[in-house]
């Protein structure tokens, strides 16, 4: 018989239940120690955490918030704590970045510039880069002062009041309003009277008319000087207007209706509707479809500009990057230092001259008796830094001074040289180099010259990385990088991949 088939007895059901009720314990147990083992998500949502966030470059020519011409170039964004390519995250086919009505705040030194808005996209050389206009920071509305709690009474006893002049011959108010009509025109005399130089209308003489009947005029004042106003009489037979004042004067100017031109004989009357749906026709007014066309910066002119251009989610306070130096005899030691490594990455230095030779001691005592030693000419000057760029970041809150130093030499593109220093001052007051790349015109897609954009912070962490554009010959890419802990750490580079190896020291 099959056992698998066959009927249980009663008390081997109980034994079921608990052998289940057992399994089932060991189950929750082996689950709860599972989770206290596996760290997973944490359930609690950090609020400053940042959803989205992306760093990109604008590079413009000419003034600062009035550009000729600008574009943004795209370089990472901050999805999930993780670093994405700007320039293909999420592309249908512009990516993410660079999506419509996308704002940007552009810094410098981690100070505002000024915002900037994505309009349309493009490509160049196969990148997406995006066009806009650069807006100004919107000003913070002033606070209201405080509103006082009597502030109402003293706002009506500050509010102007207008009165009636009163003179000496008016009537009093009470007589005016219980009077009739005639006691205001009473009222209204005695007080042209009581002032000669109050002006007063009059109603002029003649014939009588519609307003009126009986042909009086009024008695005109005294006073030759003052003005009077005359109703205008109309002599024309017809009845139209007519002014007597273009008679009196020959120069007045006179309008007068234009004749009746002649038609012309190349008017176009409209055609009548045809069935062609497909005809182009001519409408007033502009399209509602009219793309914003602006204007677009092409190649790597030498005016260019950069910046640093942040677009969040959230408004963040802002966090200057720039160091200030307690001693500034401190900044011109270390650039100074700087400077001479950088003559020597180069070559400029000249190598040292040879010791001399020491002669035998026998002719040194002669030519001591006879000639006397000349004094050691003068060490030439330092050669000069071409395109030097010399600044000083506080990467974050209370930390030390990071020197970034780029420069070149002079001549022709394919026989120059570039150096990027990056370094700290170390315990002694000595300089400690971090990062080292030297280049020159010929090997530029081997070996990308290094050219510092800003520190900008990448991870909303309140703490800056510095923000380089590695340029080849036909390429260039921007790279991201740590300084943390005594070294330059490469944080991320677009592209996927580098085109040229950075020479560490």
């Amino acid at each position: 018989m099959n056992r698998a088939l066959a009927p249980a007895k009663p008390h081997d059901h109980r034994g079921l239940r608990l052998t289940s009720f057992s399994a089932a314990c060991l189950a929750l147990i082996y689950a709860l120690s599972a989770t206290a083992q596996y760290p997973g998500q944490i359930s609690k949502s950090d609020k400053d955490k940042p959803e989205l966030r992306s760093i990109a470059v604008l590079e413009w020519t000419g003034n600062p918030g009035k550009p000729k011409a600008s574009r943004l170039v795209p370089v990472t964004v901050l999805d999930g704590g993780e670093l994405r390519d700007g320039g293909i995250y999420l592309a249908r086919p512009q990516p993410l970045a660079l999506a419509g009505e996308v704002e940007y705040e552009l810094q410098a030194g981690g100070k505002p510039l000024g915002l900037f808005d994505i309009e349309n996209t493009g490509q160049e050389q196969g990148s997406w880069v995006g066009y806009g206009s650069w807006k100004q920071m919107p000003k913070a509305k002033p606070a209201p002062p405080p509103r006082l709690e009597n502030e109402d009474d003293d706002a009506k006893s500050d509010e102007p009041v207008l009165h009636r002049k009163h003179h000496s011959g008016d009537a009093p108010s009470g007589a005016k309003d219980s009077g009739s009509g005639s006691g205001d025109n009473s009222s209204s005399a005695g007080a042209a009277a009581a002032d000669p130089d109050r002006p007063t209308l009059h109603k002029g003489g003649g014939a009588a008319d519609s307003s009126n009947p009986t042909g009086t005029t009024s008695t005109p004042s005294s006073d030759p000087d003052q003005p009077t106003l005359h109703r205008h009489t109309d002599s024309s037979p017809s009845g139209t207007a007519s002014t007597t004042a273009s008679s009196d004067d020959p120069d007045r100017p006179v309008l007068k209706k234009t004749k009746k031109k002649t038609e012309d004989v190349g008017r176009v009357d409209t055609l009548p509707d045809t069935t062609d749906p497909d005809r182009p026709r001519l409408k007033r007014g502009k399209d509602d479809y009219v793309l914003n066309v602006v204007p677009s910066l092409l190649g790597l002119p030498p005016d260019m500009q950069q910046a640093v251009a942040v677009s969040d989610a959230k408004n963040r306070p802002e966090h200057p990057w720039d160091f200030t130096w307690s001693n500034p005899d401190d900044e011109a030691k270390m650039k100074s230092a700087l400077e001479d490594i950088a003559r020597n990455a180069l070559g400029l230095n000249p190598p040292p001259a040879p010791a001399p030779k020491k002669p035998a001691a026998k002719t040194a005592a002669k030519t001591a008796a006879h000639k006397t030693t000349k004094p050691a000419p003068p060490p030439p000057p330092p050669a000069e830094l071409e395109g030097e760029e010399f600044r000083v970041f506080e990467l974050s809150y209370g930390s030390g001074a990071t020197l970034v130093l780029q420069a070149h030499t002079a001549g022709p593109l394919s026989q120059e040289k570039f150096v990027t220093i990056v370094a700290q001052p170390d315990l002694y007051g000595n300089v400690l180099v971090l990062l080292k790349s030297v280049t020159d015109g010929a090997h530029l897609d081997d070996t990308p010259r290094m050219r510092l954009v800003d520190a900008v912070d990448v991870m909303a962490d309140n703490r800056g990385e510095l923000l380089f554009e590695l340029r080849g010959a036909t390429q260039r890419q921007f790279a991201l990088y740590r300084v943390l802990r005594g070294q330059a750490e490469k944080l991320f580079v677009t592209g996927g991949g580098e085109f040229g190896v950075e020479a560490a020291n």
